[in-house]
């Protein structure tokens, strides 16, 4: 049963969409984009991610646009760090 479950999931791939402009929070996001910015000790954009990998998802396209393509991989990296593999679209 619980092995029928992980097939299931290792099938399944994330999509974490952050492309947006932040323009409703432009006083913050002049700069990085909102999924960068901190929420608490952490980049809002960890917190989805550490979602997705409890949830055994391992997979996760991430959706970016605008400026800070280059942010977020220096940030994120291929995913190692988190036990997952990221894919970038832009």
């Amino acid at each position: 049963m619980l092995e029928d479950k992980v097939k299931i999931v290792k099938k399944i791939k994330g999509v974490i969409s952050a492309g947006g402009t932040g323009s409703r929070m432009s006083s913050l996001t002049n700069v990085t984009n909102k999924h960068l910015l901190a929420v608490y000790n952490e980049p809002m954009i960890y917190k989805v991610i550490k979602t997705l990998t409890n949830s055994w998802i391992r997979d996760i396209i991430i959706v970016l646009g605008g400026e800070s393509v280059g942010d977020f991989i220096r940030l994120l990296g291929n995913g190692k760090e988190f036990g997952a593999n990221f894919s970038f679209i832009y």
